[in-house]
């Protein structure tokens, strides 16, 4: 990649609401942005133990995590339970937001999205990572200038358990979303539907989608037998594989009834990857209906994943229709996996059906309904069924479509030319004004 020359190159704040370590998408942003010559550092919060700023250098870039006070913590609580805050919303939002950045940082914790604002140096390109981290960046565009990028990495309030809030908790964080989304010169997301939806919901002209896909991968001439190995399992055994994170609504109890179907008696499920619904895998693949079929396994560390993928058969990723953001999803797991060579199968929604079966070389997989594991189990057979030579190019095909199209060489050129587009100076004519409501 190109680096940026000197007159061009930018101060980019990212802000995020995590410690950034599994971010794998912040992460490889910050790199390419670092790569093009910008000056990048990250915004984020520790564990909620830790009580220290702390500071990293890490591939070009500065990662900063600043731990958010037990005040805050206590609104964040009072927000996924608004029902023990309704009567002090307005008071203590408006008060709040009246009385500076310190006031601003407090109003927006109880919604979910507290984070610093303050940095230390000069902020030309505040970059809002969800709705987590964008009043952080909006914050700091108040304070030190510059243009407001916001990267959704999902529809926010269609995920995870936002869903569930109260109607009138869900529209007030609707409108809060709006307005501050409406401060960005540019929204970034991760396909094209979503790019869709969101531009259409922001009113904002400028979307850019860059998918969340990993660097070109090349598999080794000798394949280590990671998988196989890691369960005791003898050579040729067939492994149907999820990683990524344990989590509901994801079909890993699906895939798990899969393999209990005619036809897939010696299929393997195995699991890799953490997440809040370990333990309860753990129990599953107990239990002796399978016959010791389902093995669960800790994750492993980004730089062996591929590796670890490449040694199963099949990848699935039988994700539920059971929110907007699950039906419009693509997720990285399905690009991790085909760019070591490993046939997918998915969900049959609209964005995984263009990347496996609308591929212009051919299907990379099959797809199924996600909440039938009938069908989940008919489409695993569809590939493991196929004869050596038609799965060596099944195989082959997957990895050549990494190569040539779902790849982050392809894709964070298109982040690196928006902001190669972006002013270098701070710019803040046109851009509306944050909101300052007098304190109560």
């Amino acid at each position: 990649m190109t680096a940026a020359s000197p007159a061009r190159a930018l101060r980019v704040v990212m802000f995020v609401y995590n410690d950034v370590s599994r971010d794998s998408r912040v992460l490889r942003e910050a790199k390419s942005l670092a790569d093009a010559g910008h000056r990048v550092t990250i915004m984020g919060r520790p564990h909620p133990n830790q009580h220290e700023i702390t500071r990293q250098q890490r591939d070009g870039f500065e990662i900063v995590l600043v731990p958010i006070p037990h005040e805050w913590r206590t609104w964040w609580y009072r927000y996924r339970k608004p029902w023990h805050m309704y009567g002090l919303v307005r008071r203590r939002f408006l008060h709040h937001l009246g009385r500076g950045p310190a006031g601003w940082l407090r109003a927006i914790a109880f919604v979910g999205v507290a984070i610093v604002v303050a940095v230390a140096s000069l902020v030309r390109l505040p970059y809002g990572h969800d709705l987590t981290g964008l009043p952080a960046a909006v914050g700091a565009q108040a304070r030190k200038g510059g243009v407001v990028v916001y990267d959704s990495h999902e529809s926010f309030m269609d995920s995870g358990s936002n869903v569930n809030r109260p109607a009138w908790a869900k529209w007030l964080m609707r409108r809060f979303e709006r307005r501050q989304a409406r401060h960005a010169v540019a929204l970034v997301t991760v396909n094209r539907s979503l790019g869709e939806l969101l531009g259409s919901r922001f009113g904002l002209e400028r979307v850019v989608v860059v998918y969340n896909t990993p660097a070109r991968w090349e598999p080794p001439a000798e394949a280590p037998d990671l998988l196989r190995r890691a369960t005791e399992l003898p050579p040729g055994t067939p492994i149907a594989l999820y990683h990524g994170a344990f989590s509901p609504h994801r079909g890993v109890e699906e895939l798990a009834e899969a393999i209990l179907l005619p036809g897939m008696e010696a299929v393997h499920a195995v699991f890799l990857g953490y997440g809040s619904l370990e333990a309860d895998l753990r129990e599953l693949a107990a239990e002796p209906r399978f016959g010791g079929r389902v093995h669960v396994l800790k994750a492993v560390s980004p730089g062996v994943l591929p590796a670890w993928v490449a040694s199963a058969d099949v990848g699935v990723m039988a994700i539920q229709a059971s929110t907007l953001n699950h039906r419009l999803s693509s997720p990285n797991k399905l690009f991790e996996s085909i760019a070591t060579g490993l046939p997918v199968v998915v969900s049959d929604f609209l964005e995984m059906r263009r990347i496996v079966l609308d591929d212009p070389d051919g299907p990379l997989g099959a797809v199924c309904d996600p909440a039938d594991p009938a069908s989940i189990a008919s489409a695993i057979r569809s590939i493991l069924d196929l004869s050596p030579a038609d799965l060596a190019d099944l195989r082959a095909r997957c990895l050549r479509a990494a190569h040539d199209r779902w790849n982050w060489e392809t894709e964070s050129a298109k982040l690196v030319a928006l902001y190669a587009s972006l002013p270098a100076a701070p710019a803040t004519a046109g851009m509306p004004a944050p909101p300052r409501p007098a304190t109560d």
